[in-house]
């Protein structure tokens, strides 16, 4: 799979400007396609957009009594992510196909009624290679998450590693028209979990963990002492 839409002149991986602004081209997406081995990642070939996206209603407590003042936020349950991915169809490699499914030339998968199992995909924000001349974070880097493709060191950067477990596609849509002759596979994935990558694949974070959070950038009414007596309250 992963010879069937890089592995020529035409498909060849350039080089990318070294910025320290995040770019596209640093964006690199990676799954388990139908016809690889056991936890072997390739990218999934030519990706037009990916967006990730996600939600949470807040809502607003207020009190009786209490004129028009929200008394506090509370946040609701975390929708699941989606991932909305288009990418450009590939005669030898459909995006059934690179998300594991023998669809396309590898077999009859052609609908979502056939997909019945979930699959994982790693997102891989690849690291500029100015940071290293940054005498901000030069010290930082060793802290770093690996990349798939080889370790951290001084030469050579890692990644930012994301990882999507538990995926289903929940929408699939491709045109073709007589105007244009490129035809792009639009997909949304649903994930089940977000995790990132901690040195050992899959590993937990803990959610009371000091690192989760910087303490100091935490609201001010969680210091708050002061406590209004009875009948102090302006009507």
């Amino acid at each position: 799979m992963a010879g069937r839409d890089r592995d020529t002149y035409v498909h060849r991986v350039g080089v990318t400007p070294e910025t320290t602004s995040v770019i596209s081209s640093k964006n690199k997406i990676y799954a388990t396609p139908a016809d690889a081995g056991a936890e072997t990642l390739f990218q999934i070939g030519v990706v037009a957009t990916f967006d990730p996206s996600e939600t949470r209603a807040v809502e607003a407590v207020r009190g009786v009594g209490y004129g028009d003042h929200v008394a506090e936020l509370v946040p609701g349950v975390t929708d699941p992510m989606t991932l909305a991915v288009t990418r450009t169809a590939q005669y030898l490699s459909m995006i059934y196909q690179v998300f594991g499914y023998k669809g396309g030339v590898d077999g009859i998968v052609r609908s979502l009624r056939h997909h019945k199992w979930p699959f994982d995909m790693v997102q891989e924000i690849v690291l500029s290679r100015m940071l290293a001349d940054s005498p901000d974070t030069a010290d930082d880097l060793s802290e770093v998450s690996n990349q798939i493709n080889g370790g951290y060191n001084a030469e050579q950067l890692g990644a930012m590693m994301t990882y999507y477990e538990g995926c289903w596609i929940s929408d699939y849509s491709s045109s073709y028209a007589a105007d244009a002759a490129l035809v792009q596979e639009n997909v949304t994935v649903n994930v089940t979990d977000i995790i990132a990558n901690t040195g050992v694949t899959g590993q937990e974070y803990v959610e009371t963990s000091p690192d989760l959070f910087n303490k100091f950038a935490r609201s001010r009414i969680m210091s708050q002492t002061f406590t209004p007596e009875a009948g102090t309250i302006e009507s």
